[in-house]
């Protein structure tokens, strides 16, 4: 999965942006994630934490990775999750053991994202056993979105 970005991921990213705008709107942290099989979206999520409830677990990816249709997980290796922020430690913790196969993101988080932690997995996790990276795609967008997350977040 690494390497360029492809149309498709542009496209299946817009839609996690689209996503974050939603979670936005309804009064939470502007960050989206869709789960894909091939290039079909199987599952969505937004941001969640302070609306209805603040619950610090409500991640859009922990969300998206909720809607998977179970009869769909035997193929998570061919999944991928897009999300317009690098994951954090939870939410990639959760991809991982998930056997999620790729991970395509929008925005770095140099504060609390994990991409820094793959090199330094457990053997069982060998390149062939964890998620393939690609990002920061459409920084342009997702950074934005990030600073206002963060923003949104620090007024708590």
């Amino acid at each position: 999965m690494q390497g360029e970005p492809t149309e498709n991921d542009f496209k299946l990213m817009q839609r996690a942006v689209q996503l974050a705008l939603q979670a936005e709107s309804n009064g939470n942290l502007p960050i989206g994630a869709v789960i894909t099989l091939g290039n079909e979206i199987v599952a969505e999520g937004l941001n969640s934490i302070l609306v209805p409830e603040f619950n610090p677990s409500k991640h859009a990816e922990m969300n998206a990775l909720d809607a998977v249709p179970v009869q769909l997980w035997a193929r998570a290796g061919e999944m991928t999750c897009y999300s317009t922020l690098e994951p954090c430690c939870m939410c990639f913790g959760r991809l991982l053991l998930s056997g999620i196969g790729n991970i395509v993101f929008g925005a770095h988080d140099l504060q609390g994202g994990s991409i820094c932690l793959t090199p330094h997995l457990p053997s069982y996790y060998s390149p062939q056993n964890s998620p393939k990276w690609l990002g920061p795609i459409m920084p342009e967008v997702c950074n934005l979105l990030f600073e206002r997350a963060k923003a949104r977040y620090n007024e708590l």
